[in-house]
């Protein structure tokens, strides 16, 4: 159950698609919503060279002290838009690495939702940043993130390739399905045919009887990471729910996986159920 929600926001612009994502399914749910804005120590830290016997950058108290005003003034933006959405929300800015802080209060709520891109887009060579990827590596909890421009209008697109992570993805998709009142489309992944009919049979099992009805594809060809944004964009969904691990969990967590490769590439929110 999706009762409580973490939004992570660094009040970036990139950051004000999460936060409305997070307000719209806070208030569809309802679901009680409190967010977090992290001080970066990290980058106060850098300013100092100890080792080096140099003196730190004058004044590191200034920088510090932006870095809390920024902090604080994300919060307000975000609970002036909470609270225009008619929606009640806390946030608090605290100091610390900001991963680390998200995991940690993320471990508290259901589902934590932060942006896919942070204030230094621009700047990176990766393909998402690097705490939305530190928050997804280490979390305990389901993690939904939120590209820039996303929002949460249409139905859902339950990606399913049988594994323990995908189970878990229909439990989450069910709830979201029944209370958003949305079709719940139906992805299935297998490499043949007949492992294809069985895992429909299983996961149209596990869906029950959903309000509104979706459309169910399927693919034997091609990557499957591709063909999941590919069909999303197709069916105009507004949330892709897919499993945070597939089959082989050692093998994703080391080489990359479907999950993840849909979180770079999606141009639609992604829920990653664990």
């Amino acid at each position: 159950m999706i009762d409580s929600i973490l939004l992570a926001t660094d009040g970036s612009e990139a950051a004000i698609s999460a936060e409305r994502f997070a307000v719209a399914l806070a208030s569809r749910l309802p679901a009680r919503l409190r967010a977090v804005s992290v001080v970066e120590e990290k980058i106060a830290a850098s300013l100092r060279a100890p080792g080096l016997d140099m003196p730190p950058l004058s004044p590191v108290e200034g920088v510090e002290a932006f870095l809390k005003a920024k902090a604080d003034a994300a919060c307000r933006r975000f609970a002036e838009r909470a609270r225009a959405a008619g929606v009640e929300a806390g946030c608090e800015s605290v100091q610390g690495v900001a991963d680390d802080v998200i995991v940690q209060r993320g471990a508290e709520a259901d589902l934590i939702v932060l942006g896919r891109d942070g204030e230094h887009k621009g700047l990176r060579t990766a393909l998402i940043g690097s705490t939305a990827d530190a928050v997804i590596r280490k979390a305990s909890r389901s993690v939904l993130v939120v590209p820039e421009s996303a929002e949460l209008v249409g139905g859902i697109l339950l990606a399913f390739d049988g594994s323990a992570g995908s189970r878990l993805a229909v439990k989450i998709a069910v709830e979201l399905g029944n209370k958003l009142r949305e079709p719940t489309h139906l992805f299935v992944d297998s490499k043949d045919k007949g492992r294809s009919v069985a895992r429909f049979d299983e996961v149209r099992r596990l869906l029950g009887q959903l309000p509104v009805p979706g459309r169910e594809t399927s693919s034997t060809l091609g990557r499957p990471d591709v063909k999941i944004v590919d069909t999303a964009r197709s069916l105009r969904v507004g949330l892709i729910v897919m499993g945070a691990y597939g089959r082989n969990r050692i093998t994703e967590f080391f080489l990359g996986s479907n999950a993840a490769a849909v979180v770079r590439t999606s141009p639609i929110a992604v829920l990653l159920a664990r």
